[in-house]
């Protein structure tokens, strides 16, 4: 990205011109959409690559867009000398593009060769050959408005059916102030048709700039075979790239040391998983046979191309920079995943453990550092499920698809090795699915236990409470009960004192009646003596005497059964 990539204004750019004059042929890495990428390019240059395109860029939104800068644009200390492909209609804004690349790039190139019809409808491309005029216009700006003079400027066209008009807009473009022309031996129209290797010595000999030859060179030696055909002073190659990228090199087939360097750059650049599988997909194409293709081809992750790789061809993982690309990180998240599983189990164990009481558990939780950990407990929960239940997903369906290629009869066919394969792709998809799932359960256990125990702990603590409340209310009964029975024996013994006074004092009083009444009745019988001759006369008076007698009688006997009542009261 461009913003990634300053540090490059400091590194001395080189003039691609001087490749053209240095005495051999130019061996070039064409533009390739999606593939010629840096990683690509940081790659062919470790097989005797000598210049490299980038992906074809529409310039207007390069120019007008930053987030498409970018993304398109991508390059770093390394990555020279580097020319950029740019499809455009206007020279102004071929200009202003130009003056962006220029800090970080060697040159500019023009496409005037994509035949694709949606390039075509815009004004771009291929139908540029039918306008030399626009296309000189469009050199001739770059050219005044770039003061960098070491600064190529290209253009990489197709033929016409008359080639007249094709050598007149290649003359045209050499007057104007073009680096080089790169010539597709095929028409518009063309498509997989031979190419006019004929057609690219014609332009050749009538130009005076490097020309170079492009279309259907698969090997070295169709390089060397092009250069004796056409002349060229360089020549471009797409498909045998990407099929062979150690071509230039001399390698018939794609070396295993490339396909390990590809995996180091592309982990290292963090390539994404398409464009990092299809190029091996590629560079697999020759050494691989239809059975294997099947099941390469439908591996869906980095880390099972990684297995595969090791498994089949003994690559090794990728070391040299930490968590460098996808594969790096799926070992690391089910390792956390097994890590998170054992944790949860021997966490489950301590908090089971019979001699540590849930109120001790309460106590250790109500230590500060818990307390801290406490308020992010429900978001680290919350995150951690989804994360699990994810991969558990993510899990599921490798399980399914694995299952489904292991039971498909057509997996009869498939080597020993690519069956091999998948049969460990499907344990690790199962282990991966029943470390997730225990995890998950577990999580949710753990969650569980931990409720519970807080639960149970708050129970036990308010039992303890109660208790002591209880036996409190018990002892201040205890108390209170010895304190009345306290009061009540004082209370009895007040009241005995007080029944003895009062019978004494009843049967002192008795015994004055007594004496009062044995008085009276001397002095009656002696009344009564002397009255006896008075008997009638006072008969009546003997009458009310007699019965205030009995009266007194039964006054005295209740005096005296009294006076017994107290006796044997107080003889109790």
């Amino acid at each position: 990205m461009i913003g990634d990539i300053v540090e490059t204004k400091k590194c001395q750019l080189k003039d691609p011109m001087d490749l053209f004059h240095s005495g051999h042929v130019v061996k070039i890495c064409a533009p390739m959409v999606r593939y010629s990428k840096l990683a690509f390019r940081t790659l062919v240059r470790k097989y005797s690559c000598d210049l490299c395109y980038t992906p074809m860029i529409v310039a207007a939104d390069f120019v007008r867009s930053a987030k498409a800068r970018d993304s398109e644009f991508t390059t770093n200390r390394g990555d020279h000398p580097l020319i950029v492909q740019f499809a455009a209609k206007e020279a102004q804004v071929l200009c202003d593009a130009a003056c962006i690349v220029c800090p970080f790039a060697d040159g500019i190139d023009l496409n005037c060769g994509c035949p694709q019809r949606w390039a075509m409808a815009e004004g771009y491309g291929a139908c540029l050959i039918n306008k030399p005029e626009l296309v000189r216009d469009m050199v001739r700006h770059v050219r005044n408005q770039v003061n960098n003079p070491r600064f190529s400027v290209s253009i990489k066209i197709r033929i016409h059916e008359d080639l007249k008009r094709t050598v007149d807009l290649c003359q045209k473009a050499e007057a104007t102030g073009v680096s080089w022309i790169t010539v597709h031996g095929r028409s518009v129209e063309e498509r997989h048709q031979p190419v006019h290797y004929d057609a690219i010595k014609i332009i050749k000999q009538s130009m005076s700039i490097p020309v170079v030859a492009n279309g259907d060179i698969k090997t070295l030696k169709d390089a060397e075979n092009v250069h004796h055909l056409t002349g060229a002073d360089g020549i471009m190659v797409a498909r045998g790239l990407l099929a062979n990228p150690a071509m230039f090199a001399g390698y018939e087939e794609t070396p295993l040391k490339c396909i390990q360097d590809w995996v180091d750059i592309a982990l290292e650049h963090g390539t994404p998983f398409t464009c990092f599988h299809h190029h091996l997909m590629y560079m697999m194409e020759r050494i691989t046979s239809k059975q294997e293709k099947k099941v390469f081809n439908v591996l869906s992750s980095t880390s099972a191309v990684l297995d595969y790789l090791s498994d089949h061809y003994a690559a090794r993982r990728h070391q040299a920079q930490p968590g460098a690309g996808l594969a790096g990180t799926m070992t690391f998240q089910w390792t956390a995943v097994a890590t998170i599983l054992y944790g949860e189990i021997a966490v489950i164990l301590v908090l089971c453990l019979p001699f540590i009481s849930p109120l001790r558990w309460q106590k250790i939780f109500m230590i500060p550092l818990w307390s801290k950990v406490a308020v992010f407990w429900n978001k680290m929960f919350l995150t951690i499920i989804v994360l699990l239940i994810v991969l558990f997903l993510d899990a599921v369906r490798e399980v399914k698809k694995y299952s489904a290629v292991h039971v498909n009869e057509k997996a009869a066919n498939i080597n020993t090795n690519a069956f091999d394969h998948i049969q460990m792709k499907l344990f690790r998809s199962q282990r991966n699915l029943y470390l997730s799932g225990f995890s998950l359960f577990l999580w949710l256990v753990l969650r569980r236990t931990v409720t519970l125990l807080t639960q149970l702990a708050k129970g036990m603590a308010s039992h303890a409470a109660l208790e002591t409340q209880v036996n409190d209310a018990t002892e201040a009964a205890k108390k209170y009960l010895a304190e009345n029975e306290r009061l009540q024996e004082a209370l009895s013994e007040k009241g005995s004192s007080k029944k003895k006074d009062s019978a004494e004092a009843t049967d002192e009083k008795l015994k004055k009646e007594i004496e009062h009444l044995k008085a009276e009745l001397q002095k009656t019988s002696n009344a009564l003596h002397k009255a006896n001759n008075e008997v009638t006369a006072v008969k009546k008076q003997s009458e009310g005497l007699k019965r205030e007698y009995d009266r007194l009688m039964k006054e005295y006997e209740r005096l005296q059964d009294s006076l017994n009542e107290a006796e044997d009261k107080k003889d109790l």
